[in-house]
């Protein structure tokens, strides 16, 4: 089936709605702005200069956008890449104790690693191995957290959360393809009637990229490297294809890996720590409200990547454009595009009677956000599922 797609011919902008491109709008907002902060935060504790922290976002979101919309154009998939969110608050801890041409070795160590992983094939074969019932759990469970996110900002600003809340409601009666776009407009509204934008630390200025000859060492690939893929692939790249799988989309694993660790080693010497597949944000262009046609989803993640560039080229004033919103309309517009992909991780999850319980486990313990060997809970989340799979299936015999 997606070879016939691919013979006929590229309509991307014919392709695209209203709806399509405020997903893709929200999906770089929602990527960005749960971990910008870290960003600055590694940086600042490696003792960066803000040219190198500029070059850092540039290269990051430069990658996201050739990924995005070349990957998506290719395979006529909503695929969306992101920077590694675990990743970033690794470095936080980790990065001032290297030098940076040595953490840049450790980027580039780790990029190797994952393009491996995707020529060889071996993340494919384990990816097809994994039930369908535990990777939609697995999304849900992603989800979940910035889902419920919402009801506990109505705590803060009561007023702007229950306006956005009920004029997606509303919305979605009428006309459920605008239902996210018009919770967006009423929030931006209720902000300003509120006084809760502030622009006056925002000014226009464009990022220059700064190339640093990497140093390899082995505390580097020790403390950065080596964590920094274990994190990439079971954190990031995992539960991406989960994403795309729930929604059924059965685009090769392998391909998609392998881009995004080649893409990595060569943005990593001007400072990006990795690229990976989206799982929260990419949500955001399979699910439902970026398009009513599944097949013309693929342009939510194309604008994406168009967005990406944009605040690529603007990279050192980033921050200060999202920080001018109230986080809790960014919050909640993240929480009401995500509703349609965790009911339908819900739905699928608990089809199988068989695997009910090892569905409720994957999701339970990613929701969790447990930690644990600075490993994200959506890996924990996949081996608690499959250790119950396993311990009831013997059973059963």
């Amino acid at each position: 089936m997606p070879q016939t797609a691919l013979k006929t011919p590229l309509r991307p902008l014919a392709d695209s709605s209203l709806s399509s491109v405020v997903a893709g709008f929200i999906a770089m907002m929602t990527g960005c702005t749960s971990s910008l902060v870290l960003m600055f935060q590694a940086g600042q504790a490696a003792g960066l200069s803000g040219g190198q922290i500029s070059s850092w976002l540039w290269a990051l979101f430069m990658g996201m956008a050739l990924c995005s919309i070349g990957l998506s154009l290719r395979y006529r998939t909503p695929i969306t890449v992101a920077w590694s969110t675990p990743g970033a608050a690794l470095l936080v801890t980790s990065l001032g104790g290297v030098s940076y041409p040595e953490a840049i070795g450790a980027f580039i160590t780790c990029a190797v690693m994952v393009t491996l992983c995707g020529l060889t094939g071996s993340f494919e074969r384990l990816v097809r191995r994994l039930p369908a019932s535990l990777a939609a759990a697995l999304l849900a469970g992603i989800l979940f957290k910035i889902g419920s996110e919402i009801f506990i900002a109505a705590q803060h600003r009561t007023g702007l959360v229950l306006g956005m809340f009920f004029t997606y409601l509303i919305i979605k009666r009428i006309s459920p393809r605008y239902c996210v776009l018009a919770a967006l407009l009423v929030g931006i509204g209720l902000s300003a009637a509120l006084g809760l934008l502030n622009f006056s630390g925002f000014a226009l200025e464009l990022a220059t990229p700064v190339w640093t000859t990497p140093s390899f060492s082995l505390a580097a690939t020790i403390s950065i490297g080596i964590p920094l893929f274990v994190v990439a692939m079971a954190s990031q790249n995992m539960p991406g294809v989960a994403v795309l799988r729930a929604d059924g989309y059965d685009t090769p694993s392998s391909p998609l890996i392998s881009v995004t660790g080649l893409v990595s080693l060569l943005a990593a010497p001007f400072g990006s720590h990795g690229i990976n597949l989206a799982a929260i944000s990419a949500a955001i262009c399979t699910g439902p409200h970026a398009h009513e046609d599944k097949s013309k989803r693929y342009t939510a993640a194309i604008w994406c990547g168009v967005f990406y560039a944009v605040a690529g080229l603007y990279g050192a004033t980033l921050a200060a454009l999202f920080a001018a919103f109230p986080k809790e309309l960014v919050l909640s517009i993240a929480a009401l595009a995500l509703f349609g992909s965790i009911m339908n991780g819900l739905t699928v999850a608990m089809q199988e009677p068989g695997e009910r319980e090892a569905a409720l486990i994957t999701f339970m313990v990613t929701a969790s956000g447990l930690t644990l060997f600075s490993v994200g809970s959506a890996f924990w989340g996949i081996v608690a599922g499959v250790l119950t799979l396993l311990i009831l299936n013997a059973r059963g015999r």
